[in-house]
């Protein structure tokens, strides 16, 4: 039979479409596409450097998410301290005292027999 052809790089033609969506600046594309599941393969076929620009973007896409992770964590972080130094300056809360009786207990009991005979006597008249 006749000259077997090598069968191509398994991630020529994915790399190559993202390398179409990367040149376009179609990030969102490329993301939809695969661009941060292709890995280089391992066979010596030359995609490594031929797809060099999806590596690049995968890179600096791995290091701005990680950097937006750390802001994140660190905005988190802010936020938490923040609230506890408030609410170690806060005042305590005043806890809700019983109702004081406006008169001592002997006191509203004299007042009380005074106003029985009081009543009694009217109801005399």
């Amino acid at each position: 039979m006749g000259d077997a052809s090598p069968s191509p790089c398994p991630q020529a033609v994915h790399g190559e479409r993202l390398l179409a969506l990367l040149a376009r600046d179609d990030l969102d594309a490329a993301l939809d596409a695969g661009l941060m599941e292709i890995a280089p393969c391992a066979a010596d076929c030359g995609c490594v450097t031929r797809l060099a620009p999806v590596w690049d973007a995968q890179h600096r896409l791995k290091t701005a998410w990680e950097a937006r992770d750390r802001h994140r964590a660190r905005q988190a972080r802010l936020l938490r301290r923040a609230a506890e130094r408030d609410a170690r300056r806060a005042p305590a809360p005043s806890t809700p005292q019983a109702p004081r009786p406006s008169l001592p207990p002997s006191a509203a009991a004299i007042l009380a027999r005074a106003k029985a005979r009081a009543a009694g006597h009217k109801a005399t008249e």
